[in-house]
């Protein structure tokens, strides 16, 4: 239970800094989560894999174009502003840089529809604004917002929708289901006319994703809470795919949270709604997916600690060496990998 356990070197010219030219091409690893034998493969190819009656599960999940850029009205001076909740109304918790330049009262404009006061400055650069604005606010942003890219990728994104999932619906994420980055609405379309059933949670990602654990016993972290949501057709497939038993596969560990969640809490899958700080880590008994389709994610990261938890952590740390040995790209814009 050692965070030091959940490591790995890796150089930064593994991780991807943009899309490749077509989503489906990415390449694809195999990983069988029993014996830890892998195949390597392309991603549209992912239809080899899976048979009539597998229930494939997606979160739709819409990543808010949150990176606002505006001058601080006293001194013209740039200031970025990073939507993270809504707290109430047009209450908005935001991440400013530089938030040293700024106090209560400061007025904030993006353009001649958008303008923000701060009404209070918490710890860490994050402050609390009331935006006023002409027209509808939710348009504005993603009109003028910009993507909000994990730290780790310094390219700008020349296509805002690239890091859209192909089926994004609801609007309310700080950062995308990255897995499901790789699914075009063609394939999609081949595994539904194979048989394969596909459904959607919504699970809104919050930037606690990108937050590393920092304590030593990863039995002591606490994991941020995002909000789900589960509708009662989708629940009624699961539960009926359970009692077929027909395999589950989640897309991203998103996804993954929200099956495990429901599951845990009820017993059988159902119409709800809420929130959930799920940390599943070794040692988890999976009540709700046979497989999950995911990236190669960061070192001592929460969601290396899940996948170790899906197959083994030895598996897991192996796989990834042999998807260094063989060119994979890592991370958010990086490559695949299926757990079965």
């Amino acid at each position: 239970m050692n965070i030091n356990d959940y490591d790995y070197e890796l150089d930064e010219s593994f991780i991807a800094q943009s899309p490749i030219k077509n989503r489906s091409e990415s390449k694809l690893m195999i990983l069988d989560k029993e014996n830890g034998n892998i195949e390597h493969t392309k991603f549209y190819n992912i239809k080899n894999y899976l048979k009539k009656g597998d229930v494939l599960v997606l979160n739709d999940t819409k990543v808010l174009p949150a990176r606002l850029m505006g001058i601080k009205k006293e001194t013209n001076a740039k200031i970025e502003v990073l939507l993270l909740k809504n707290i109430d109304g047009d209450i908005w918790e935001c991440l400013a840089r530089p938030g040293k330049r700024l106090h209560v009262g400061t007025e904030i404009t993006f353009n001649e529809d958008l303008k923000c006061l701060v009404k209070e400055k918490l710890e860490d650069g994050i402050i609390r604004v009331e935006f006023i604005y002409q027209g509808i606010f939710l348009e504005i942003i993603e009109k003028i917002g910009l993507m909000p890219l994990p730290p780790y990728i310094h390219k700008s994104l020349k296509e805002q929708d690239r890091y859209q999932t192909v089926y994004a619906k609801y609007l309310g994420s700080a950062a995308a289901p990255t897995a499901g980055l790789h699914f075009t609405k063609e394939l999609l379309k081949e595994l539904e006319d194979m048989g394969v059933i596909i459904c959607y949670v919504t699970l809104h990602v919050g930037l606690g994703t990108f937050r590393p654990v920092e304590v030593e016993n990863i039995k002591e972290h606490h994991m941020h809470s995002e909000y789900y949501e589960m509708k009662k057709e989708v629940a009624d497939i699961l539960n009926q795919a359970k009692k077929e038993k027909q395999n589950i596969y989640a897309v991203g560990t998103t996804s993954t949270r929200v099956l495990e969640t429901v599951i845990s809490k009820y017993n059988e899958f159902k119409e709800c709604s809420g929130n959930t700080d799920i940390f599943i880590y070794p040692g988890y008994e999976f009540k709700a997916i046979n497989g999950l389709i995911t990236n190669f994610h960061l070192p001592k990261s929460t969601l290396l600690m899940l996948v170790s938890a899906l197959s083994t952590r030895e598996y897991i740390l192996n796989a990834y060496e042999i998807a260094k040995q063989n060119n994979y790209r890592f991370f958010s814009f990086g490559d695949a990998m299926f757990i079965k």
